[in-house]
C-alpha cells in the first residue's frame, strides 16, 4: 500500500471509529463504544505507518540525490 493510501484509510478509520463511539455513548451501547475506540486506534496506526513511509522515502531520496 502506498503512503497516501495508508494515510487516507487511517483517517477514514479514525472518523468511523469516532462516529461509532459517539453513537455508542448516546445509545448506551458499550460494545459499540469499544469497537469505535479500537477502530480509531487502528486508524491512527495506519496513518502513522503512512507517515513513516513518507519519512523513509524522503530520506532515501536525499541519499540518492532525487
Amino acid at each position: 500500500m502506498s503512503s497516501t493510501t495508508d494515510k487516507l484509510k487511517g483517517l477514514a478509520n479514525e472518523a468511523a471509529g469516532n462516529i461509532k463511539q459517539s453513537v455508542g455513548k448516546v445509545t448506551g451501547n458499550e460494545k459499540l463504544q469499544a469497537e469505535g475506540k479500537a477502530q480509531e486506534v487502528e486508524g491512527k496506526t495506519q496513518r502513522t505507518v503512512g507517515e513513516a513511509k513518507d519519512g523513509v522515502k524522503n530520506v532515501a531520496d536525499k541519499i540518492t540525490g532525487r
